[in-house]
């Protein structure tokens, strides 16, 4: 790129692959999936890997694994109905390199959360390649720091694949990346067929995700949002688990930290008593079906209930109520909610999920983002670069997180506005007995170290 101050092309595949064309299921392609997922890595240097280049050592193992995961390097193309396939051209992912004069210190200290200081410079948008049909599904940048260390970045169609579906294919990347594995230790399974609505499509569920209301709300500009990130160690886990009756102090961490954010969100929003609020959590079927679905599958096998109520409810009942709903909503997901859900695609021509006072939440710390080892061991941070899921801010995840202290716990991003950005820090102080207060400060959302990109 003459010119520019990086570099960039399409990587291909390590040996020629298949042309085909592979329709994705009712699962894959809804409207509220056709988005592009960031996700950055963070690695120390390694004294071990000495005089090794780690976009070198990612590109090479990345051609690889494109081998087997071929469909990555294909492109989305809409028929009839509003139906996304991938044609399997061939053509490619985008892959970046860059270098920064900083180092991992001076780019983040001790706070490697979201937000990120100049992403927008970790993960270059390449002109074009934002569109969801007819562009790449992979853009890689791969950014070399002046400590040795470097920060991998990408973003991926959610339509080809869910956290559990990337996961897979970034353990198979960091496999042919530390050894000389030929192949995979996972086999990719494409299957999309499995989740595909059969003929006659019949809604068998009720989907209180997908209820179409009229938005009354005035959205807030992004210029008047913000980010921050907050984390739930042991101490703060404790205190939140001592606000539950005892029938129900044995829920998961999950339960708690999600009534936690979706009570302290609804009340810094101010809404009124009477306003119906919900909160949707992705909850992964694969082993929902019977027989479940085969190892190796890396499509969307994930479904998003709702837990519907009040926001007087929420608010005004003991905190216990709100964990009970979450609870209560996870067991809803079954084999044949899933196959409804794929109806309910066909027949409402795959529409989105409600985003009227509505938040969604995902739980990635089982995906192991953080143990993805390209040689260079664990990663510093590992997982979403930002709160938010495409357009919509009121999307929320775990993320596995060690804190300055060492402390292992959860960090959750979140896109508020500023105002209500001010009164959710004071709601969830509140709900920890003010131990949050030196925990969760602000972290700037636009001071950051001046990067310096070398042209390659």
């Amino acid at each position: 790129c003459e010119g520019a101050n990086l570099s960039w092309w399409l990587l291909l595949a390590a040996t020629p692959t298949p042309h085909q064309l592979k329709p994705l299921s009712d699962i894959d392609d809804q409207d509220g999936f056709r988005f592009q997922v960031p996700i950055i890595q963070i690695y120390h240097n390694q004294p071990s890997m000495a005089g090794k280049d780690p976009v070198e050592v990612i590109r090479q193992a990345l051609a690889k694994t494109l081998v087997f995961y071929y469909p990555f390097a294909g492109r989305l193309r809409e028929g009839p109905d509003r139906k996304l396939m991938v044609d399997c051209t061939g053509e490619g992912v985008m892959f970046i390199e860059a270098d920064a004069d900083v180092t991992l210190y001076q780019f983040g200290g001790e706070a490697l959360q979201p937000p990120f200081p100049c992403f927008q410079e970790l993960l270059y948008n390449v002109p074009e390649t934002e569109e969801i049909t007819n562009t790449p599904l992979l853009l890689i940048q791969v950014t070399r720091l002046k400590c040795d260390g470097f920060i991998l970045a990408f973003r991926f169609n959610h339509t080809i694949g869910d956290a559990g579906g990337i996961s897979q294919f970034m353990n198979a990347w960091s496999e042919m990346a530390r050894s000389h594995a030929t192949k995979p230790s996972i086999a990719p399974v494409w299957r999309r067929e499995l989740l595909r609505a059969r003929d006659p499509p019949r809604i068998t569920c009720s989907h209180r995700e997908y209820d179409q209301l009229e938005d009354t709300i005035i959205t807030p500009s992004n210029d008047n949002m913000v980010q921050r990130s907050f984390f739930f160690g042991p101490t703060e886990i404790a205190a939140i688990r001592r606000l539950v009756p005892h029938h129900l102090r044995q829920c998961s961490t999950f339960d708690l930290i999600t009534a936690c954010f979706w009570r302290c969100r609804t009340k810094a929003l101010q809404m009124k008593p009477d306003e119906e609020v919900r909160m949707m959590c992705i909850i992964n079927a694969r082993a929902r079906f019977n027989p479940p679905l085969p190892v190796g599958y890396y499509g969307n096998a994930v479904a998003l209930p709702a837990a519907v109520t009040t926001a007087g409810k929420l608010c005004g009942n003991p905190f216990g109520y709100a964990v009970e709903l979450i609870n209560k909503l996870k067991r809803e997901v079954t084999e044949e909610y899933m196959h409804s859900v794929a109806y309910l695609m066909v027949i409402k021509e795959r529409c989105s999920f409600t985003s009227v006072r509505s938040c969604i939440i995902s739980d990635l710390t089982r995906a192991r983002f953080r143990e993805v080892d390209f040689g260079w061991g664990d990663a510093v941070y590992g997982g979403v670069a930002q709160a938010g899921a495409g357009t919509f801010p009121a999307a929320t995840y775990h993320v596995s997180y060690k804190n300055a202290k060492g402390e292992e716990g959860i960090v959750l991003p979140i896109l508020l506005p500023t105002e209500s950005m001010n009164r959710f820090a004071k709601e969830l102080d509140h709900m920890l007995g003010n131990r949050n207060q030196n925990q969760n400060q602000n972290q700037p959302t636009t001071s950051s170290p001046n990067f310096i990109m070398s042209t390659l």
